[in-house]
């Protein structure tokens, strides 16, 4: 299949794009939150370079998140917007089962903490099991969302056993979390869920019989809801 994939859970905005020949191209921007600028002509850009046009993609894959809730709305928008006018299936995935496949990717066995950053003093996180020579995980700690030192108390319930944890929201609460006996928190790898990597996990959830969903399903996992809204509250009920 010829597919993309939209990465907008975090401030790194991540596309990729394959072939069916097996090539394939991938553009990342860190730190800057131009979601909205950035991602149409980056998308443009990997499909020149694979010599693709629209019309030739089959498949469109998105972190539907936890994450922030501007970047989710921007890049699960802009996944629908492009299957539908195509004609083809949408396929999402959540953020921190993306950040899970990637550390498999790299190698990782064990306990897997993937927190992305929620802003607000807290981050979406879980922990899993990965098993040497099993594609699925298990559940240590489900997804939810956690003030720092409640996942630090929680992660402490573990009783010390080895995990690293992956993901912008571990990098900056490394000071909290990393104090935890057996956390060891990646600050130089897997700050973002890999678009590569939610393109290839997309493929082959197709290829084992996955139907794609038709893009009026698809709708973002934001798990809270938006800080406007919440200001909003905060300020009529005071």
């Amino acid at each position: 299949m010829n597919i993309v994939a939209i990465e907008t859970a975090t401030e790194t905005i991540g596309v990729a794009a394959r072939a069916e020949s097996g090539a394939h191209a991938t553009f990342s921007l860190s730190g800057r939150r131009r979601h909205v600028e950035t991602l149409v002509p980056a998308l443009g850009d990997l499909l020149a370079q694979l010599e693709l046009a629209p019309t030739d993609l089959n498949l469109v894959a998105v972190d539907l998140g936890p994450g922030l809730f501007t970047g989710l709305r921007v890049g699960v928008a802009a996944a629908k917007g492009l299957a539908q006018a195509l004609g083809i299936g949408v396929m999402g995935l959540s953020s921190l089962d993306i950040l899970t496949r990637a550390a498999v990717e790299h190698g990782h066995e064990g306990h897997l903490l993937a927190a992305v950053d929620a802003r607000r003093g807290e981050v979406f996180a879980s922990v899993r099991e990965l098993r040497s020579g099993h594609d699925e995980t298990q559940d240590v700690i489900p997804s939810g969302l956690f003030a720092p030192k409640a996942l630090a108390e929680t992660l402490l319930e573990l009783g010390g056993v080895p995990i690293v944890g992956v993901g912008d929201g571990v990098q900056r609460y490394s000071e909290i979390l990393g104090t935890v006996p057996g956390v060891a928190c990646l600050m130089d790898a897997l700050a973002f869920p890999p678009p590569l990597t939610l393109l290839a996990r997309a493929a082959a959830l197709v290829d084992a019989g996955a139907s794609p969903l038709d893009p009026q399903l698809v709708v973002p996992v934001y798990m809270r809801e938006a800080d406007a809204k919440s200001n909003f509250a905060q300020v009529t009920s005071g």
